[in-house]
């Protein structure tokens, strides 16, 4: 498949998925995107992903993988996705580079919004500590300040991605493969307490048990963690305990998706519970376009892990 065709089939599909939100695609902010990074297409993980709340309402994001050996973030400033920054934002990315090892990045978009979020992967067999992190110059004073409740709730030696958001101005610092014991009502309700979040629903305290991650995300305004997500995987997530909106579930029912005989995987999503001051909100993301080596990168090589 040529490059503009694979950049032509996933755009069809991200309008088709927006369709089925009652959500505009733009396509002046889709479209350049797309041809930007379009060399990395054919063999990328693509999903797309739907947020509740006011925050997310009328949005679909997009995100997919790209290739190792082609800065995202000079690739965003020199399209003008980005404007070039003397806020710490615009150095991180660099920073994370020069003192951690990069297995691959990954760009994140807003079929609204345009272009959002660059991710850092870091190797499987060589997950980051959360000390590391805290101290790259560029970073979030309050992931160093916040060392400590990671490291009292098994946290703290596993971060496996970072998300930086250059939209909002944020990190996410994603955390692979949680003990179990990291995980039972008690430990996520303790670590609930000790952010100061709300006390958590059933729901949470149920889908929390299997997260195959947990991350946080935190910013240059404050020292306080803005919020915490429990990450699951699961094949329907209408089977999950939870109660899904008509929109999002229509969407589970019929979002498109690449079909590679090659592949050989079944249908996969992620359904995320995030913990933050104002309540909690879901996130669902479909995968259109599935890699088997994304499994490492996410820490999911145990099957276990997926709720069925």
């Amino acid at each position: 498949m040529s490059e503009n065709t694979d950049v032509a089939s996933l755009y069809s599909a991200i309008e088709e998925s927006a369709r089925l939100l009652d959500v505009t695609c733009s396509r002046d902010r889709v479209w350049p995107i797309l041809t930007a990074y379009g060399d990395a297409i054919a063999q990328a993980v693509v999903a797309f992903r739907v947020a509740t709340g006011a925050r997310h309402k009328g949005e679909l994001d997009c995100r997919f993988t790209t290739r190792p050996d082609v800065d995202p973030y000079a690739l965003a400033l020199s399209n003008g996705f980005t404007a070039a920054t003397d806020h710490p934002v615009g150095a991180l990315l660099s920073g994370i580079d020069a003192r951690c090892p990069v297995d691959s990045y990954g760009i994140d978009f807003g079929v609204v919004g345009g272009f959002k979020k660059i991710w850092a992967f870091f190797p499987p067999d060589d997950l980051q500590g959360l000390a590391t992190l805290a101290d790259i110059p560029a970073m979030p004073s309050g992931l160093a300040e916040n060392v400590g409740f990671f490291a009292r709730h098994g946290l703290d030696d596993r971060a496996n991605l970072i998300g930086i958001d250059y939209h909002h101005r944020t990190v996410n610092v994603y955390v692979g493969e949680p003990p179990a014991e990291c995980l039972t009502p008690e430990a996520v309700s303790s670590m609930l307490r000790d952010l100061g979040m709300p006390d958590p629903s059933e729901q949470l305290l149920t889908l929390s048990q299997r997260a195959f991650g947990v991350y946080a995300t935190l910013s240059w305004d404050s020292a306080t963690i803005e919020r915490i997500t429990f990450a699951v995987m699961t094949p329907d997530p209408t089977t999950l305990p939870v109660r899904i909106e008509p929109k999002i579930e229509r969407f589970v029912k019929s979002a498109p998706y690449a079909v590679d005989p090659a592949d050989a995987a079944d249908r996969k999503f992620v359904y995320a519970v995030s913990s933050a001051p104002d309540g909690e909100y879901y996130k669902l993301q479909s995968y259109y376009q599935w890699r088997p080596r994304i499994l490492s990168r996410m820490r999911l090589a145990n099957p276990a892990a997926e709720l069925v």
